[in-house]
């Protein structure tokens, strides 16, 4: 195979061979983002979704894709955090900070998350995601998360780690 050669371009994906590696790359998004979001009521919110590519559904933090709406392409990383975080779970943000980014799994992918922390929630919907998902949206308090996490992971629910991720910045900033 020639470097730097597309073996496979689909509506979404692209699959790219550069000197050995294969790796895919989005072709319809910059990139997604992560909301962690909790509650007046010091609930975090998470997303229970069904996932094809792991043969189930999967517990995660409320994110979605950066530019994958026709004639939004440019949109901020803020407004997509903003819209995925209401369209998922019903809840719209004051404000948005910036908490980190990167490469979820920089062997397989181009792809780069960023992490935001929705602040001032106020209920706006239902939430549920749209017509294409299927979203189930559980608000659990902070002060029972990692039981509730350890029994959805016994009942073999699989957990997104970057569940993880948001909670060691929401307890960073709690002292």
């Amino acid at each position: 195979m020639a470097d730097g050669q597309t073996l496979y371009e689909g509506k979404y994906l692209r699959l790219q061979c550069i000197d050995t590696w294969e790796f895919v790359q989005r072709v319809n998004a910059r990139g997604a983002v992560i909301i962690v979001a909790v509650t007046a009521d010091d609930e975090l919110l998470l997303v229970e979704q069904p996932r094809p590519a792991i043969g189930g559904p999967v517990l995660e933090l409320p994110a979605g894709l950066v530019g994958d709406i026709a004639g939004e392409e440019d949109e901020t990383l803020a407004v997509a955090a903003a819209r995925e975080l209401e369209e998922e779970t019903g809840f719209s943000p004051a404000r948005l900070e910036y908490m980190t980014g990167g490469p979820p799994s920089a062997g397989l992918s181009g792809e780069t998350l960023w992490f935001y922390r929705a602040l001032d929630l106020k209920r706006v919907g239902d939430g549920g995601g749209d017509d294409s998902e299927d979203i189930t949206v559980h608000a659990i308090t902070l002060d029972r998360i990692d039981d509730w996490l350890a029994e959805r992971e016994r009942d073999g629910l699989a957990v997104d780690p970057k569940i993880y991720t948001g909670l060691y910045f929401i307890r960073r900033e709690r002292g």
